[in-house]
């Protein structure tokens, strides 16, 4: 068997295995090493290749996808620098738990440290971010290393997939010539094993009995219990099985914007989403401090939470995963469960034969103040200015019963936190919460938007300009996307910090202003670009109908130190609200 009969046998049935082990989406970054596996791809019917240049770009489009789609999704580049500019990517889908088979093709081992072109050690590029690394063997026709190819491929798949799930890493030494042969009939076809090579079960992290009825009782007998939900898998029942459980053990909800309780078409009994305003106040914190805290999913957003979480040094913290990890910054957790979470709320609600009324009353101040903070934080409705947190108020009250919205980070997420109340609209929220940046977020939710229409994205002027190039998959793939672009003409999230107390050199290193006329860069792409005027003309504009252009930005320009000093403003007025009621309570 020549080179190119090895070479093709070799690729193709590590492509078709692939497919077999329920890849649907590969993000191919142009090259020239990766030429066999490029062109191999591009022939299997049921796969879909989305090309895109810029790999950086190109490995969050694909995260995008697979946050959505929850199935692993392939990125396939060349050697050299190419393979370095998918490290960020990778980082976030490590840390968000996403499945990616990321594949990279390679020099091989002769042409490694000699000095030839586009050759950078590539042996764990990616280092303990990724789950599995794996250098495949020089291609080869036999028998045994086909099925080496189709081996490994299923392993991949399904160790990207095995919870807590995350990106795999399989490097490919290629040698010349690399042009396989297209023209074979057999191309997908296998004389063995004609569909999946291996059938790779899944494990669920679970309790016994007896592990069930100690929690239970554990949970039944405290006075002061609350449940925290952070960024949590959109898929299952959990919304509903962890409102019944809490309905049984009367403990409020702490709900994150990304645990996808705050919208959604369950009961919202006993959801608290003001939390991030009245935690501020020390006179809340004492009322409501717990002894017993239940957390699902990662940390919060929400500092004010966190801090508040923190504090409660002597209550009992237990901290459910299904991935088997461990999300536990504060250090303070006495209990690490791993559990499915759907099963655990299921299983310990069976347990429980009545309402736990010794929470009643505990629960009942919770509501209160959330609804007492809910009422101040409306008021910013009353703003005719152009604000940044109005527009997430806007949006829970506009957007469409189905839709998906993804938020930028820094200061955007934080005002969905603070300004995007429960509703039963069935919104799902995404962001790139894995490592908490601003890097690709475009690109990620144009690769969402790719799978979940309609989506709306939400981000500010510094991450726009950050991930710009990641807008030509619009043009390509003529994906529908409306972008709301709140432009501060800098980084407002540092005048909430505490460097802003220090004035000199302030807009040099944090305030960092672009001063840039956005519509260019969005027509280049061939896409709409509004500069909104006031809150009628955002209306129109994110009501009105894409028809044949996929891409419409909104800008909205609002200013750094005004939108501080309404943040300010409202939580000064709450918190001097809620302190005159409970020192009242207390006289």
């Amino acid at each position: 068997m020549n080179h190119q009969e090895s070479l093709t046998s070799y690729i193709s049935a590590f492509v078709a295995e692939l497919v077999n082990c329920g890849v649907k989406d590969v993000v191919v970054s142009p090259g020239s090493r990766s030429t066999p596996i490029a062109m191999v791809m591009a022939e299997h019917k049921d796969l879909h290749v989305h090309i895109h240049v810029d790999e950086r770009s190109a490995a969050f489009f694909a995260l995008g996808i697979a946050k959505v789609t929850h199935k692993p999704v392939a990125i396939l580049c060349t050697s050299g620098t190419a393979t370095a500019n998918y490290y960020p990517a990778i980082v976030e889908a490590h840390y968000s738990r996403v499945p990616l088979i990321v594949l990279t093709a390679d020099r091989p081992h002769e042409l490694r440290d000699v000095g030839a072109p586009q050759a950078i050690d590539q042996i764990h590029l990616y280092g303990q971010h990724v789950k599995w690394f794996v250098e495949m063997a020089p291609p080869e026709g036999t028998i045994e290393m086909v099925r080496y190819a189709r081996n490994t491929c299923a392993r991949a798949a399904a160790v990207a997939l095995q919870s807590p799930a995350g990106p795999v890493h399989l490097n490919f030494p290629l040698r010349e010539p690399l042009i396989p042969d297209l023209d074979r009939e057999d191309l997908f076809t296998f004389k063995d094993r004609t569909e999946r090579y291996v059938q790779i079960e899944k494990t669920k992290y679970g309790l016994n009995e007896q592990q069930i009825e100690y929690y239970a009782k554990l949970f039944d007998q405290y006075e002061k219990g609350i449940i925290v939900c952070g960024s949590m898998n959109e898929s299952g029942q959990f919304p509903e099985k962890v409102i019944s459980l809490s309905e049984k053990l009367n403990y409020p909800i702490i709900a994150d914007p990304l645990s996808q309780l705050r919208s959604g078409k369950h009961s919202g009994k006993n959801i608290i989403d003001t939390y991030d305003t009245f935690l501020r106040n020390e006179d809340a914190k004492l009322a409501l401090k717990p002894n017993i805290v239940i957390r699902f999913g990662a940390m919060p957003v929400s500092k004010a939470l966190t801090i508040f979480i923190k504090e409660s040094l002597e209550a009992r913290q237990v901290v459910i995963d299904g991935g088997g990890g461990w999300q536990d910054p504060s250090l303070l957790s006495t209990d690490m469960v791993y559990c499915d979470e759907e099963d655990f709320c299921q299983s310990i609600s069976d347990h429980l034969s009545s309402a736990n009324n010794n929470q009643v009353d505990y629960l009942q101040k919770w509501q209160e103040i959330n609804t007492l903070t809910k009422d101040h934080l409306t008021k910013i409705n009353d703003i005719t200015e152009l604000n940044e947190g109005k527009v997430f108020y806007k949006l829970a009250e506009m957007l469409p019963d189905g839709a998906t919205l993804f938020v930028g980070n820094s200061m955007p997420i934080r005002d969905l936190d603070s300004f995007f109340f429960h509703n039963n609209k069935s919104i799902r929220i995404l962001a790139n919460r894995g490592a908490n940046g601003i890097d690709g977020t475009v690109s990620t939710a144009l690769g969402a938007a790719l799978e979940s229409q309609p989506l709306y994205l939400v981000l500010g002027d510094l991450t726009f300009f950050h991930d710009l190039n990641g807008l030509i998959a619009s043009k390509l793939y003529n994906i529908n996307i409306k972008i709301i672009l709140i432009n501060n003409n800098g980084g407002g999230i540092f005048s909430f910090l505490p460097q802003s107390n220090h004035p000199k050199n302030f807009e040099l290193l944090f305030g960092t202003p672009l001063d840039l006329d956005f519509k260019h860069s969005v027509t280049m792409f061939n896409g709409i670009f509004d500069r909104i005027t006031d809150w009628d003309h955002f209306s129109t504009s994110l009501l009105q109908k894409l028809g044949n252009h996929g891409l419409h930005v909104l800008e909205i320009p609002t200013n750094r130190d005004e939108n501080l000093q309404v943040h300010r403003n409202l939580w000064k007025n709450v918190s001097w609200e809620i302190s005159r009621i409970l020192t009242g309570e207390k006289e």
